[in-house]
C-alpha cells in the first residue's frame, strides 16, 4: 500500500481522504475504482493545494471509504471537539519556539487569557503580529484594557477531528496600552478589525517573553 503522510502539500480534504483510505487499508487505485473515478483524479483531490470536487464526487468517495461526506468535508463545527473517536490514536509532540511563531502566523483569532475583577477570563480576540509581539484591539473601558501592565497569555489553536490532528500555541508576556503617536500609526496599519461590535479604539501590545506549544497528529 502507498505511504500516507500528513505533509504531502494538499489540503485538509486531501488529508482526510488519505487518513480514511489508510484506515480501511485501500490503495489509491482501489479507492478510485470503488468510487468510480480515475486514480489520477483521486491523486489530484489528495495532493492539490486547491481541490474543487463536486458534491457527488465527495459522496462517492465517502461511500467507498465507509464514512460520510460531512466527515470528509470536515463539517463538524456544530459539535464539541473530541466527541468522535480518532481513526488512529494521535501522539502529542512539543513545538519549538520557531514552530510556535510559524503557527501564530501573521494573525487571525485567538484567546486572550488574563485575570479580571472576577478572576480568570478568556476572551476570543482578533489579533495581528508585530515582530514577535501580539497586537489586539479592544474598548477603552473593557476588562481587557484594565489588564494592561499585567502578565497575560494569548492562546491560538486549531483542531481537525476527522484527522485527529491539531496544534496549540500559548504566548505569555506583559500587556501594555499603545499610546505614542508613531506606535499607534504602526498598529493601526495592521488592519485589525474585531468581529464584535462596539467602539474598539484601544490597542494592547503583548511583549511575548515565553512561547510554548504542541502538535497532535496520528503517525503512520
Amino acid at each position: 500500500m502507498d505511504s500516507i503522510t500528513t505533509e504531502h502539500g494538499g489540503t485538509d480534504l486531501g488529508r482526510r481522504i488519505m487518513q480514511h483510505r489508510y484506515a480501511v487499508g485501500l490503495t489509491r487505485e482501489e479507492t478510485a475504482a470503488r468510487a468510480g473515478m480515475a486514480p489520477s483524479y483521486l491523486k489530484y483531490l489528495e495532493t492539490s493545494p486547491a481541490p474543487n470536487p463536486s458534491p457527488s464526487a465527495v459522496a462517492r468517495l465517502a461511500d467507498a471509504l465507509g464514512t460520510s461526506a460531512a466527515a470528509l468535508a470536515g463539517a463538524v463545527l456544530e459539535t464539541q471537539p473530541g466527541t468522535q473517536p480518532p481513526v488512529q490514536r494521535p501522539v502529542a509532540e512539543p513545538l519549538a519556539p520557531a514552530q510556535c511563531r510559524g503557527y501564530l502566523g501573521t494573525g487571525g483569532v485567538g484567546r486572550m487569557v488574563f485575570t479580571g475583577l472576577r478572576g480568570p477570563e478568556a476572551i476570543p480576540m482578533n489579533y495581528a503580529m508585530l515582530g514577535g509581539d501580539v497586537i489586539v484591539r479592544t474598548g477603552r473601558h473593557t476588562s481587557l484594557a484594565r489588564a494592561a501592565q499585567t502578565r497575560v497569555s494569548f492562546e491560538v489553536d486549531h483542531f481537525d477531528e476527522a484527522l485527529a490532528e491539531g496544534w496549540s500555541v500559548l504566548a505569555n508576556g506583559l500587556a501594555r496600552v499603545v499610546t505614542t503617536p508613531a506606535e499607534l500609526e504602526t498598529v493601526r496599519s495592521l488592519g485589525i478589525e474585531p468581529w464584535a461590535g462596539g467602539r474598539k479604539d484601544t490597542y494592547l501590545r503583548i511583549a511575548v517573553t515565553e512561547m510554548t506549544g504542541r502538535r497532535i497528529r496520528a503517525y503512520r
